[in-house]
């Protein structure tokens, strides 16, 4: 089982996520992510607290009703509001293992502690990821640089132990989910439902996962190149470094250096040859 730490101090590649895609993955915060968080969370009650004027998304309604101000005690009213409202994606259901990143990837972005949640707000996506708890999501219903709203609200509406979840082969309500895992629903507070849903973590999962695929496949082309290099008795001097270095191009100089190494233990590859160009 891989371990990945999430946190401000992390920084995270796409090889390092490779195992999230895999589903042998648990994560945990670091400490930093802990403090930040909770530092996070700290300010705004704070700021709240001293402040006389209405603040977006906190105390106001949303879009067109931002001049429209929220009592203190429909705060949590107004975030579940929100979160059940854009839980309306359509299309195909999205690949477990990119919900998977998904939820990652917002315990990632939440973990700089800029968001304004709980602590306990961020746990409870931990420990869903850890429990494979993997809510249902539906590709379509992003707004692309805006928020991808209707995908991270489904992953909310789990939170809250609403909506349906898959747990390895099994469908499942989220309620039911929690329960067995020991887990209780959140209840969203003060700003939660909107941090919730902002985000870009539904478009970065599909970028994160074909980068990743990308990389398998480039590094199997290679692999082939190379076996095809030999099976053609072809001159491996084509691919010295100082041939590719004349040129800026990093990707070129790995190809290079990967179809050396695939050769290197060939007598085949490293025999004298009277022809100069492959046949």
């Amino acid at each position: 089982m891989n371990i990945i730490e999430l946190g401000p101090d992390i920084y995270l590649k796409p090889e390092d996520l490779v195992p999230v895609l895999k589903g042998n993955v648990k994560v945990k915060l670091t400490d930093e992510a802990q403090i930040a968080i909770s530092a996070g969370r700290d300010f705004m009650e704070r700021f709240m607290n001293q402040s006389s004027s209405p603040v977006y998304g906190i105390n106001t309604g949303f879009g067109a009703l931002c001049n429209v101000e929220v009592s203190d005690d429909q705060l949590a009213e107004l975030q579940t509001n929100l979160v059940r409202s854009h839980a309306c994606g359509m299309g195909d259901e999205v690949e477990p293992s990119l919900v998977r990143m998904m939820m990652v990837l917002k315990i990632q972005g939440l973990s700089y502690g800029n968001s304004g949640v709980r602590l306990s707000t961020v746990n409870q996506l931990v420990d869903m990821v850890n429990a494979d708890i993997l809510p249902l999501v539906y590709e379509s219903g992003s707004l692309g640089a805006s928020g991808d709203l209707a995908p991270l609200a489904h992953i909310a509406l789990a939170m809250m132990g609403e909506g349906r979840i898959r747990k390895g082969s099994k469908l499942m309500d989220a309620a039911e989910a929690l329960s067995l895992n020991g887990l209780k629903p959140l209840i969203l507070s003060a700003k939660e439902g909107l941090a919730l849903l902002n985000g870009t973590q539904f478009m970065s999962a599909f970028l994160t996962a074909g980068v990743i695929h990308a990389a398998r496949l480039s590094y199997q082309a290679d692999l082939l190149a190379a076996y095809s290099l030999e099976a053609f008795d072809g001159r491996v001097e084509a691919f010295d470094e100082a041939v590719h270095k004349v040129r800026p191009h990093q990707g070129q100089l790995l190809t290079a250096k990967r179809i050396r190494e695939f050769v290197a233990d060939s007598p085949r590859m490293h025999r004298a040859k009277k022809h100069v160009q492959d046949p």
